[in-house]
């Protein structure tokens, strides 16, 4: 049985005791899942389902029963909390995460923690230490990174959400790979607080679904100010849901002249451009934007990604180094030689630089459509540096289209739109200005509508084995 947020099972129990041998089973074949909180979910699930009978509790939320499990760099108290690191073996975590408080508080039966790469910090998601997920569509492809697990999990039917954390691509990487809705919100907009961080001016907390409406549903629920963080920001969305079904008709496209498109395989592009063609017909306005600098962006989040991280991890590299996966150590260490002067140019630069691409871009349009991947999904093998320094080239590439929207802190929608030659998602990316998630999330529900790319199952999935 499918899980679907917006249908409640009969029976929460057996629900979430579903969700836990898929994860347990399933999962542990797909190297997805680290952790299974068997007793602690069928506890809260009893709970619930209790309540519910008694008639004590407001079961009105679509996140109410719904079991869930995140990517391990979220903190539950008291479960294994390792980042996919062997630095923190046997660490538990002593709090939980803002997010987590937060669907909790919606009624979310929260059952396991999925595979990362190590501390975050990759694309394809190779993990030599906690495992390196297989794409349920494909066993010998990447899931991408890093939050690997969540995509695998999702993808195959195990749970209908993840959370995942969001760098450099981290959430729609792996979405992209997955054929899922992967949601990078704008900066700041959800809490990062225990959460394990990787660069705070750039790490944003992420979701992924099935489709679209699940993942606003997410969204709606753990956006909040926490005073706990920083970063966070005060901003009441109207509800995401209430018009996500209005369509495109009096939104403007923008097809990017510059950047995106330029180092993009021309079946990706083509995928792309078919898309873009039907948001034409289906009422959109579309038109060429250029979008100024950004061809900057890109080296700007690895530079300050490399210096945030090694300033986080300096204690444990100097202490155990040799704990490290090799390529997070040597990533890490790039950010030990980093200029001062040149990382606070490049933070001080990010305001210049946002309020440029504002002015000459999202004053014409209110998305802008880009491929996630550049070129067709990689198999395990072809993408692993350890095994083939050859393909760091590749590697490196793989965020192009991706990191840039990191560094302005605007937030992007990935969604499906079909298959590639090899029977793997392809995707598109749907980038706009600050805090017009609602927009974004028209734009890709509007796609899907048409698409209805959920009408074929993975190869591995919790629905057909």
């Amino acid at each position: 049985m499918r899980v679907n947020i917006d249908n409640h099972p009969k029976s929460i129990i057996e629900q979430t005791s579903l969700a836990l041998s898929n994860l347990d089973n399933l999962g542990k074949k797909l190297n997805a899942v680290v952790h299974v909180a068997k007793d602690e979910s069928i506890s809260r699930a009893k709970h619930l389902q209790n309540a519910v009978l008694q008639g004590d509790v407001n079961s009105s939320s679509p996140l109410f029963g719904v079991p869930v499990a995140h990517k391990e760099l979220f903190m539950r108290e008291g479960w294994p909390c390792e980042g996919g690191s062997k630095t923190l073996v046997g660490h538990h975590a002593s709090r939980n995460a803002f997010v987590i408080d937060r669907l909790d508080k919606q009624g979310a039966i929260d059952c396991g923690r999925l595979t990362s790469v190590e501390f975050g910090l990759g694309t394809t998601g190779h993990n030599s230490y906690s495992g390196t997920p297989t794409n349920p569509w494909h066993s010998k492809y990447i899931c991408g990174g890093s939050s690997s697990g969540s995509g695998a999990t999702v993808a195959s039917g195990i749970v209908p959400i993840s959370l995942g954390s969001d760098t450099g691509g981290s959430v729609r990487l792996p979405a992209a790979a997955c054929g899922l809705v992967g949601i990078k919100p704008t900066h700041g907009l959800v809490s990062r607080s225990g959460v394990i961080a990787l660069s705070p001016s750039l790490d944003t907390v992420g979701t992924l679904t099935r489709s679209v409406r699940n993942g606003a549903i997410v969204l709606q629920a753990i956006t909040a100010m926490d005073k706990c963080d920083n970063g966070s920001i005060l901003f009441n969305f109207p509800s995401l849901i209430d018009k996500i079904e209005e369509g495109m008709c009096n939104l403007r496209i923008g097809w990017p002249t510059n950047y995106f498109f330029e180092d993009t395989d021309r079946t990706i592009a083509d995928g792309i451009e078919k898309i873009f063609r039907l948001m034409g017909q289906l009422g959109a306005k579309c038109l060429d934007v250029d979008v100024p600098g950004i061809e900057t962006a890109n080296a700007m989040t690895m530079l300050i990604t490399a210096v945030e991280g090694a300033s986080i991890h300096e204690k444990t590299i100097l202490e155990n180094y040799s704990a490290f996966g090799e390529q997070t150590l040597a990533r890490l260490l790039v950010g030990f030689f980093v200029p001062a002067h040149d990382y606070y140019k490049a933070l001080a630069y990010r305001a210049v630089f946002a309020k440029q691409v504002l002015a000459e871009t999202f004053e014409k349009v209110d998305a802008v459509i880009t491929p996630v991947w550049p070129y067709p999904l990689p198999t395990i093998e072809e993408s692993d540096l350890g095994k083939n320094p050859e393909a760091s080239e590749m590697v490196l590439k793989s965020g192009h289209n991706t990191r840039p929207v990191n560094y302005l802190g605007f937030p992007a929608v990935n969604i499906p739109i079909g298959f590639d030659t090899n029977g793997l998602p392809t995707s598109l990316q749907l980038i706009g200005a600050p805090f017009t998630e609602d927009k974004l999330l028209r734009i890709a529900r509007t796609v899907e509508r048409e698409l209805n790319f959920w009408s074929v199952e993975p190869r591995l999935s919790a629905l057909t084995i």
